[in-house]
């Protein structure tokens, strides 16, 4: 499932939620150009800044687990140069 239930929005707000094990969902930082002050359009979807500068956004997909949190997409590690 896409973007179903428990929504977990990526910026700050009052929402309350309890993270459980077996909860998978993403952490999606968004970078920005001037202000930090976002707000949500009413397709309930777009988050821009309040002075709309330039912003991006990036996502980790992390599983919660018993004994803490396992990031999902970190690539493997690799010490080859060839990598880098």
């Amino acid at each position: 499932f896409f973007h179903c239930a428990p929504y977990v929005k990526h910026y700050r707000n009052n929402d309350s939620l309890e993270l459980k094990p077996g909860m998978v969902f993403t952490i999606e930082p968004m970078v920005t150009e001037f202000s930090d002050e976002c707000y949500e359009w009413n397709d309930d979807w777009t988050v821009v800044t309040k002075d709309l500068g330039r912003a991006a956004q990036f996502e980790h997909t992390v599983l919660i687990k018993h004994d803490g949190v396992e990031i999902l997409t970190v690539p493997p590690f690799s010490d080859d140069e060839n990598d880098k």
